[in-house]
């Protein structure tokens, strides 16, 4: 393999791709505010812009049009900013959206993480979460997005995704609402493995703690403390378990959503929001809440911010009854132990009200709107979707330069009395390289070892939406149509995973987008990429994989022709005849932590002609 990347000439059709994602770009401002959009919230020596979308509402919570530069104040620690550019968007009307750049048609066998949005729109994403919601009340959620989508405006895009153990992306970006409500009739709820009460009845059922205390044996005292103490530790572990899952999915959605500019509003449907994704900035510490998975919290809320993500959660669950009261309860419990009900009773309250704070705080962060105690979700959803299309973006240069990592608190005012006012609420300013370790994917997967902290492992996660902070298109054929007893070299066959031949090798040739990839550095332009493909079996094991960590170089003059025809890279994966298979294609910028991801089933490519056949020149190198 050679190390360097070079223009694969052979790919014409990324001019396109190109060209489509530059046009879907929202248009500059000024000249100097022309840095990234996506600058909001890591703040490096190259991209020294906030980005803030302000939504402003009435007292009748409509939105409030109109407003200039003029109108607002934004303080950063109580220290006045300039404001650089101004611009106010409105929800676009359907004409509008039909502007809406077409994806590429693309031969067969050629594939992208490409998704065209319309020009200046905000794009909406409804988060589905079966790993923190009980059943019951699942079902009400789907009966009341039916209502919505029954009155839903055609230029509304809308894209959902669903939570279990992983995320996964159940319907892409569409604006047809048959579509949409076609898709809400025929998907399930599903019950989550870590939740009590999977079914939703509302109650409580007697713990073993609880049915020994109603014996009263003074001589089963240690044994009751015993288990109340296991069985505390079993229920902490769970929502550990659901913490992380959730942690993951907000990171993945981040990256996700992160190649389409402008505003992104996350309506996420819960029946229980077991941590804040956003940082404390009234602590010490803002991730101090995180334990253990600080740098993935740490990365997950600024890759939120820096996507421009305002979180709407809604309470899945409605208007609520303490579950004391439940006749899923057992009377002996309370009428044998009358304490465990006012402690019951107190501990639901609390649960409650922690709950509603988090959501509150998580929506203030992000410049969304928490909605809780109403049964009214139909509603939530076209709230938030109104209100996260008229909004205004303000950006600014701070005026305190210095990159220490700290949380800074964002104030806005404005001049014109009555009105609310929703954004983001601070950033942290990460220095330049400060950032947690990359792993070795193909050693830990050889070691059997957990996964730890790697953006990576989830853009790898079979199922999962496409990441798109690096567009790129990959073509994949058949090496040849000939069968081989053992796998290409350089892969990585899982050892503990039984796989047999014959294999058939497949060629992977990627095109990526060099301005996500290379930087300006002594005259060339050079980064440290890694490329991956995983072969998984159907039931999401990995089964193949290979991994090439390349340093690539380019004179500037190679540099702007790469522009036209993306970077190419070629990896060779072996997949197993008999079975059904799906190959995972990543992209991670080492230098500046972006990644990109396409998944591809390999029987829309198994018959197509082989690369031996085709009158399609191998790349330079190859």
């Amino acid at each position: 393999m050679p190390r360097s990347l070079q223009p694969w000439h052979t790919l014409a059709v990324f001019a396109c791709i190109a060209a489509t994602a530059a046009q879907a770009q929202p248009p500059a401002q000024s000249k100097s505010s022309q840095q990234p959009a996506q600058s909001g919230i890591t703040l490096h020596a190259q991209a020294r812009l906030v980005v803030l979308d302000v939504v402003v509402t009435d007292a009748r919570q409509n939105p409030v049009h109109n407003l200039t530069a003029a109108n607002f104040t934004v303080l950063e620690k109580n220290a006045p900013q300039r404001i650089i550019s101004f611009e106010e968007h409105s929800a676009i009307s359907p004409a509008e959206a039909a502007k809406a750049a077409p994806t590429p048609t693309l031969p067969p066998g050629i594939f992208t993480n490409y998704s065209p949005v319309p020009p200046g729109s905000a794009v909406n994403v409804l988060l589905l979460d079966a790993l923190n919601t009980p059943m019951r009340d699942q079902a009400y959620v789907r009966d009341q997005l039916k209502q919505y989508l029954n009155h839903a405006r055609p230029d509304v895009r809308i894209a959902i995704f669903g939570l279990t153990t992983r995320l996964d992306l159940l319907q892409g970006f569409t604006s047809d609402p048959e579509l949409l409500k076609s898709f809400v009739n025929k998907k399930l709820p599903k019950a989550s493995p870590l939740l009590d009460d999977q079914a939703g009845g509302g109650g409580q059922p007697e713990s073993l703690s609880d049915t020994l205390s109603n014996f009263g044996d003074p001589n089963m005292e240690t044994l009751i403390s015993n288990m109340q103490q296991f069985e505390a530790e079993q229920q902490t572990f769970k929502i550990q378990l659901r913490t992380r899952y959730t942690l993951d999915a907000m990171n993945q959605l981040a990256r996700y959503l992160s190649g389409i500019p402008g505003r992104k509003n996350l309506i996420w449907f819960s029946g229980s929001f077991p941590l804040n994704i956003m940082p404390d900035g009234d602590l010490a510490d803002p991730f101090a809440a995180a334990a253990s998975s600080e740098d993935e919290f740490r990365e997950t809320a600024n890759l939120l911010t820096l996507s421009q993500v305002a979180v709407y959660p809604v309470d899945a669950r409605g208007l609520m009854v303490s579950p004391v009261f439940s006749a899923a309860n057992s009377g002996s419990k309370y009428a044998r132990n009358p304490a465990a009900f006012s402690k019951d009773q107190s501990k639901f309250l609390q649960q409650t009200a922690e709950e509603h704070m988090t959501m509150d705080q998580m929506a203030e962060a992000t410049g969304g709107h928490a909605f809780y105690n109403t049964n009214g979700l139909s509603q939530a959803v076209a709230k938030a979707i109104d209100s996260g299309s008229n909004y205004y973006t303000i950006t600014y240069s701070p005026t305190n330069t210095k990159w220490d990592g700290r949380f800074r608190k964002i104030d806005i005012r404005l001049n014109q009395p009555g009105y609310t006012l929703a954004y983001r609420r601070g950033y942290y300013a990460v220095a330049p390289g400060d950032g947690p370790q990359k792993e070795d994917v193909a050693a830990t997967l050889a070691s059997n070892a957990p996964f730890t902290y790697d953006p990576m492992r989830a853009a790898m996660m079979h199922g999962g939406p496409d990441p798109t902070e690096i567009i790129f298109k990959a073509r994949v054929l058949p090496l040849s149509g000939q069968t081989e007893t053992q796998p290409a070299p350089g892969n990585a066959l899982n050892p503990h995973i039984q796989t047999k031949g014959p294999y058939r090798r497949y060629a992977v040739d990627i095109a990526a987008d060099p301005r996500a990839l290379l930087a300006p550095s002594a005259g060339s332009y050079s980064g440290t990429i890694q490329f991956l493909t995983y072969v998984y079996d159907r039931d999401g094991n990995i089964v193949n994989m290979v991994d090439n960590k390349i340093r690539a170089d380019l004179t500037p003059a190679a540099f702007e022709a790469s522009l036209h025809t993306g970077l190419h890279w070629r990896q060779e994966i072996s997949v197993p005849t008999k079975g059904s298979y799906f190959l995972r294609i990543g992209i991670h910028d080492l230098t500046g932590n972006r990644v990109g991801a396409i998944e591809v089933p390999v029987v829309a490519v198994r018959n197509l002609p082989p690369l031996s056949a085709s009158t399609d020149p191998a790349p330079a190198g190859h």
